[in-house]
């Protein structure tokens, strides 16, 4: 959600102006029917600058030299050559007439034929060569990299510009330009720059890039900024079979799959850098999936790529994004080595995809150079260290840039950190960002405190009534060595108020040692979740829920309090040890957590029965997430929003005796969690949770199987059990859940424009009850275990309007216990790409 939060920000500002290059020509291919033609190839007369239209036929083409003609050409029609008569050449219409005779290469009309295709024929050597090409024939490399990255406003007329939100900051409308891609005027309102050192080891599959200088400027030191870049822009391989952006997977044009999806057009063939070179078009099968249209040029002999240029369909099925355009280049090292040498990347953000509809650019380029090629390092010089930040980086003198630079800016990039600096001072922007801030963070921010979460504001139970609750945190940047948050939340039903008080404190930087303690008494759903933590401010949704399916009081009083020490002592892995008391009691009078402390005997059929619980724990903590990044160093760090694995491990210890603790016992919990990009087919996560209680303990410490008594789907929830339905103290859980990414519908021509998307799932548990814990039970609540497998499997339909999904959950066993509920439709909100 923060990306979408953060893009809404951009699209506040405007420009109108246009700024010439020495050549511009825009227009539409149609044919003599007045047609649009799309995926025509356009270039300049003479050489290889060139684009491919759109759907809509609709073309731009921009270039620093001057040309007088464009050769237009399209599968099944005649090529065309129309003269420009001036040097900025807006609107052409180039009407196109079918081929008469064709005497060079084979051309294919509409879809492309699989057999006897030229084409086809090149894109089999480029498999078989690929992984012999560029830097794969070297056991190890080195290169220097720069990288810059910059977001622009675009399309905005100058009477938005006169609107009166912009008073006081009509200067910025001085820094416009015009996208050579798509000739759209644009404003730029963030810059980053980054140098870095690459080095490479093929044998040991290892790559590492050392930071040597990094300029930003707009939100300058913006975490969710930096975080939100790094989402966007994940490093890819164009020789790969699927290619990620936006946390979706695109099919290659290079990829093996790729003549089930693409159409390939042999056009051309000529020199480029003494080198021969056959130019490919190539444009998508059918409409909706996450493909490119575009053209590349590969040389004859060693079947590498010199050239590409791709962009992403309109129709393709991903919100937000009105068009993604790549372009690769790569240069001869030698008589066989081609070397990627400059990346750039475009991506249009929108609120939707209407030619004149208003966004944001994302514009990343990156330059390679200085290669050199099996120079070993020892295997230890690639691992990364925990925590190691050199500040110096950030402060590079401009000589150092000016040094460093593979290209030097245009004179307007060049402008725009001084005007981006200028407009942070301003009061109309800072008020502007400031709301922004607040809907993506969650936070108000005032001067080192930030109130909120603003959205935990609001709850409801049936044991408090109407929940209010107030918090806030302490905030002197982002990189706060400490921490201290605070809450206090009131119900109106039973009168009471409730907190939570909690620091951590980061005493080492180099290894992420961290220190952290607190306390909290509240109200809470006991069994929300099975894999748990100590977490004292952490809240189940369960318990604060506006509106749920059904009644429920099945509530706990709960104190606890903890302390703990972690450390992070390899990249992404953590350990961390607990010390924890809390007590349990019930929060409601329809609801026990009593236990017998003595059973019932013939002398004493009663027994002896308590109601509360307090209970003493130790616990170590093992937590490996491999591949996960992250924004920042201090005490607490933003994700970077790209799946990674997820592997959990508790062993907890109760400690009767100590602090009058109640119970000894001990317990394991695993959590595991992967998620799988399947190429063109989506992604699916794979969840997995198992763990076991030795010792007798009561209901208020056993493993409770979680419901979902909300009208709102929550992960590794059961949308069709109840809270207590199943209880156990040895379980395990599997849930699979796949997301096609709109795929199936796009095969339906009625569904196809509504850019829907599938969810298909499946969840079990499986768990057991010790005699000896169903012999202590006198809650009077039965205790059932689900020692015959449960099940309940889902569909769902996703990105209604853009923002919502709706599942619907079926219970696969199981039918005939009280209150069983055999079907269960479940809502979310999000903002996805």
């Amino acid at each position: 959600m923060k990306r979408i939060i953060l893009l809404s920000l951009f699209f506040v500002f405007a420009f109108a102006t246009i700024a010439t290059a020495q050549t511009k020509v825009s227009g539409i291919v149609l044919d003599k029917s007045n047609q649009p033609i799309p995926f025509a190839n356009v270039v300049f007369k003479g050489s290889n600058t060139g684009i491919v239209s759109n759907e809509d036929g609709r073309f731009y083409l921009e270039s620093p030299n001057t040309y007088t003609a464009l050769l237009v050409t399209s599968a099944g029609f005649s090529d065309k050559e129309v003269p420009l008569e001036k040097a900025v050449n807006y609107n052409f219409k180039i009407v196109l007439g079918e081929a008469e005779a064709l005497n060079e290469v084979v051309i294919f009309t509409g879809k492309t034929s699989k057999k006897n295709n030229p084409a086809l024929d090149i894109l089999r050597k480029i498999w078989e060569r690929k992984r012999k090409n560029g830097l794969y024939q070297f056991n190890q490399y080195q290169m220097q990299k720069y990288e810059k990255v910059e977001f622009d406003m675009n399309t905005i007329d100058s009477a938005f510009m006169k609107n009166k939100l912009f008073k006081g900051m009509e200067f910025i409308f001085n820094h416009v330009d015009t996208s050579d891609v798509t000739g759209k005027t644009y404003l730029p309102i963030f810059i980053n720059e980054s140098v870095y050192d690459v080095y490479g080891d093929n044998k040991l599959k290892k790559v590492k890039e050392n930071l040597t200088g990094n300029k930003m400027s707009g939100f300058n030191g913006n975490q969710q900024i930096l975080s939100f870049v790094k989402d966007l822009y994940s490093d890819y391989n164009i020789y790969d079979n699927h290619l990620k952006f936006f946390d979706k997977s695109f099919t290659s044009p290079l990829s093996r799959t790729g003549i089930d999806v693409y159409n390939y057009v042999l056009k051309d063939s000529a020199y480029i850098d003494k080198k021969w070179c056959y130019n490919i078009v190539f444009y998508p099968r059918r409409k909706n999936e996450l493909t490119f249209k575009g053209d590349f040029w590969v040389n004859d002999s060693t079947f590498a790529i010199k050239k590409i240029n791709m962009g992403v369909t309109k129709s393709a099925n991903i919100n937000w994004v009105k068009d993604i355009y790549i372009e690769q280049e790569f240069e001869v090292e030698n008589d066989s080595v081609f070397l990627l040498t400059r990346d750039y990347m475009m991506s249009d953000f929108a609120l939707n995809k209407k030619e004149k509809s208003k966004g944001v650019y994302g514009k990343r380029t990156t330059l390679y150079r200085n290669h050199k090629f099996n120079i070993q390092k020892p295997e230890k010089f690639y691992k990364e260290e925990v925590n190691f930040i050199d500040n110096a980086v950030y402060e590079r003198p401009p000589e150092f840039w000016e040094e460093n630079r593979f290209e030097k800016l245009n004179k307007d990039e060049a402008g725009v950190y001084k005007m981006l600096d200028t407009l942070q001072t301003v009061k109309r922007f800072k008020q502007l960002y400031n709301l922004v801030s607040i809907l993506g963070s969650g936070y108000i921010e005032f001067k080192n405190f930030d109130y909120g979460p603003i959205y935990s504001t609001f709850g409801y139970n049936e044991v408090e009534g109407l929940r209010l609750r107030v918090g806030g945190r302490t905030y002197f940047g982002p990189n706060d060595p400490w921490r201290i948050q605070a809450y206090t939340a009131y119900g109106f039903d039973d009168n009471k108020f409730k907190y939570g008080l909690s620091g951590k404190w980061m005493v080492d930087k180099k290894n992420r040692v961290i220190i952290s303690g607190g306390n909290r008494r509240d109200i809470e759903q006991i069994g929300a979740s099975l894999t748990t933590t100590n977490d004292v401010l952490g809240r189940s949704f369960a318990s604060s829920a506006l509106f749920t399916t059904g009644s429920n009081g099945k509530l706990t009083n709960i104190n606890l309090s903890n302390v703990s020490v972690e450390m992070e002592a390899k990249k992404n892995f953590i350990v961390s040890a607990g010390f924890s008391y809390r007590t349990l009691e019930s929060a409601s009078k329809t609801f026990s957590l009593d236990y017998y402390t003595t059973l019932p005997t013939a002398a004493n059929p009663v027994g002896v029965v308590k109601s509360d619980v307090k209970q003493t724990e130790a616990n170590i903590q093992f937590e490996y997430m491999p591949n996960r990044k992250t924004i920042g160093y201090g005490v607490e760090r933003d994700l970077v929003d790209s799946p990674f694995s997820h592997f959990f491990v508790n062993f907890s210890y109760g400690l009767k005796g100590v602090m009058d603790s109640d119970f000894a016992y001990e317990k394991i919990q695993i959590f595991y969690k992967q998620p799988i990009i399947i190429g063109p087919l989506g992604r699916s996560n794979i969840i997995v949770e198992t763990g076991k209680t030795f010792g007798t303990i009561p209901l208020g410490l056993m493993s409770v199987i979680p419901g979902n008594q909300t009208y709102f789907t929550i992960e590794n929830t059961f949308s069709n059990l109840n809270f207590y339905e199943f209880v156990t103290d040895q379980y395990t859980t599997l849930q699979w859940n796949h997301d096609f990414g709109g795929r199936l519908f796009a095969r339906i021509p009625f569904m196809r424009k509504l850019n829907w998307r599938e969810f298909i799932g499946v969840r079990a548990v499986h768990g057991t009850i010790s005699d000896a814990n169903r012999a202590i039970n006198a809650s009077g609540l039965p205790y059932n275990a689900p020692e015959k497998v449960y099940w309940e499997y889902n569909a769902g339909i996703g990105n209604i309007f853009k923002v919502f999904r709706l599942d619907f959950s079926w219970r696969g066993n199981y039918l005939d216990m009280p209150d069983a509920h055999k079907f269960a439709i479940k809502g979310s909100f999000g903002f996805y790409f």
